[in-house]
């Protein structure tokens, strides 16, 4: 722990020693959910919740009870700053390559960190064909998203978005994406993490009046669009100007749709 900014990074509810963290230097079989937390509470932590015990029941045939994964992120937030961003990861204590893994897996990993709200945008995506494996998983060892944003950012674009085998958009390297035909918000239909924001906001537009749908979405297709835009746990929106060579317009209106949708997810507890 960093006893100074009070930030911590425990495992089982205790704090990590060095010799714990080196085992887990090339630990990949893991999954993990991220959040920003404040004043002790955040939005769709029964999202996060259900992420993370799914998750597990793929991995590792089992999950721990949902009030002990609460209770684990609340013991490293205990001393925490108010604003603070917060990873909780399951792994296997037998790490990869390993025919079966330890009766009592999943071992919870949670890390605090200074709070992040995302960066101000906009963003062009550089666009390369990639699928990733175990797509509705969010899981480590992902070194393939790295190596794509890089080549993106020396290539003079700020990160890199996603076609699958299909020519289908599907997600960029660690955002989920949308777009916004003038009237109703378009979801990419294609193999992709759902992630906790998206869904927030999936389940708020309605209540705005506010008109979604999936569909098959191609690089050809976004100059079509009014608006496009990336979002994570950091930030409902950060618009998109283009994708490769294809512009975008910019829809400030678009951005505030999704940011009014988020808003109305209630802060809870942990």
């Amino acid at each position: 722990m960093n006893r100074k900014s009070g930030f911590r990074t425990e495992i089982n509810g205790c704090v990590a020693t060095a010799e714990d963290l080196s085992s887990l230097a090339f630990a990949g079989f893991a999954h993990f959910t991220a959040m920003q937390v404040r004043e002790g509470a955040v939005r769709g932590l029964e999202f996060h919740l259900a992420r993370l015990r799914s998750a597990s029941i793929e991995f590792f045939g089992q999950a721990l009870p949902d009030e002990l994964v609460r209770g684990r992120i609340r013991h490293a937030i205990e001393s925490a700053p108010s604003a603070l961003s917060v990873t909780a990861t399951m792994f296997s204590r037998r790490g990869e390559f390993t025919p079966t893994g330890a009766s009592d897996d999943p071992a919870i990993l949670v890390r605090t960190a200074p709070p992040f709200d995302g960066p101000a945008g906009p963003f062009r995506l550089s666009v390369v064909q990639h699928e990733r494996p175990f797509p509705t998983i969010k899981h480590v060892g992902e070194a393939s998203k790295t190596q794509y944003l890089r080549q993106a950012v020396k290539k003079g674009y700020d990160d890199a978005a996603f076609i699958d085998t299909r020519g289908r958009l599907s997600e960029a390297t660690i955002w989920n994406l949308a777009f916004w035909d003038g009237k109703a918000v378009v979801w990419p239909e294609a193999a992709l993490l759902h992630g906790i924001t998206m869904t927030i906001i999936r389940r708020h537009l309605e209540t705005l009046g506010i008109e979604q749908r999936e569909e098959p979405i191609s690089p050809a297709r976004v100059i079509d669009m009014k608006g496009a835009a990336i979002m994570n746990s950091w930030t409902p929106g950060v618009a998109v100007s283009a994708f490769d060579t294809a512009s975008v317009p910019l829809s400030p209106a678009f951005m505030e749709i999704l940011r009014e949708a988020y808003k109305r997810e209630p802060l809870v507890n942990i």
